[in-house]
């Protein structure tokens, strides 16, 4: 039977051992969408692509096609980002998450979304980088991606009845900020600066994300954080992990 080959550019989300040394590698690709394919030998000193199938990095790679799980024949690193962001834990920890939570929003095989494809790159690099922080890069990836899934939180106007303003009230069961006619019982009553963090994470404005007070970090964290699990029916792991602000070094010997 012919074998068929085809290539595709692809972010690693993660791997899992095969074996004794062979890895599956759960892959976003391109055109392809979330893949699985088995990396042969790759646990072998002597791999000559190992290195280039760690997570979260950009590669370009040929698989030959498979029913269930492909197998990886060729792989060229194009953005390794991994190297740096394993370095520190919170952007190791962000990055686990971001990664964990793009399965989620891809959750059919192989129908491609180039749209989460690119904000899941976007915010691998971003970490890498280091320029903002990883728990802000981290939300901003979440808000977005649910903009792209159809379920953002509503910010701008009641989620329930389509009233425009900045509500006081939010409700993550009824879909974002509500009006005081329609607030559900138990809604939150976030900050103003909790709601401008979430506009400015959503629309990139890096300037007004970057100047926000960590405890509005924080409290945008957990709407953000409750809104994406709200809507995806269960708990993303890794976002349990992620630390709020930047460990001291005697706290990063402990992990």
């Amino acid at each position: 039977m012919l074998r068929k080959f085809f290539r595709d550019d692809a972010i690693v989300l993660r791997t899992y051992k095969l074996g004794e040394a062979d890895h599956i590698v759960s892959m976003l690709g391109r055109r392809s969408g979330r893949m699985r394919a088995v990396a042969k030998g790759v646990r072998r000193t002597t791999s000559k692509f190992g290195a280039r199938l760690s997570p979260f990095g950009h590669i370009d790679a040929q698989f030959i096609e498979g029913r269930n799980l492909h197998t990886v024949t060729q792989v060229v690193g194009i953005n390794l980002y991994g190297r740096t962001i394993t370095a520190d834990y919170q952007r190791y920890t962000a990055a686990c998450a971001i990664s964990e939570t793009a399965e989620r929003f891809t959750p059919e095989e192989h129908e491609p979304s180039l749209r989460i494809f690119q904000l899941t790159l976007g915010a691998l690099r971003a970490l890498s980088e280091g320029v903002y922080a990883a728990p802000l890069v981290l939300d901003a990836y979440l808000l977005r991606g649910m903009s792209a899934s159809g379920w953002a939180p509503a910010l701008d106007a009641c989620a329930i009845c389509g009233v425009a303003g900045e509500h006081r009230a939010f409700s993550v069961a009824a879909g974002g900020c509500v009006c005081r006619s329609c607030r559900p019982a138990g809604s939150a009553h976030p900050s103003d600066g909790a709601f401008t963090l979430m506009r400015a994470l959503s629309s990139g404005d890096w300037r007004t994300a970057h100047a926000s007070e960590q405890p509005v970090r924080n409290e945008t964290s957990g709407l953000v954080s409750a809104h994406l699990q709200w809507h995806l029916e269960r708990s993303v792991r890794a976002l349990s992990y992620v630390p709020r602000t930047p460990l001291r070094p005697m706290e990063m010997e402990n992990r």
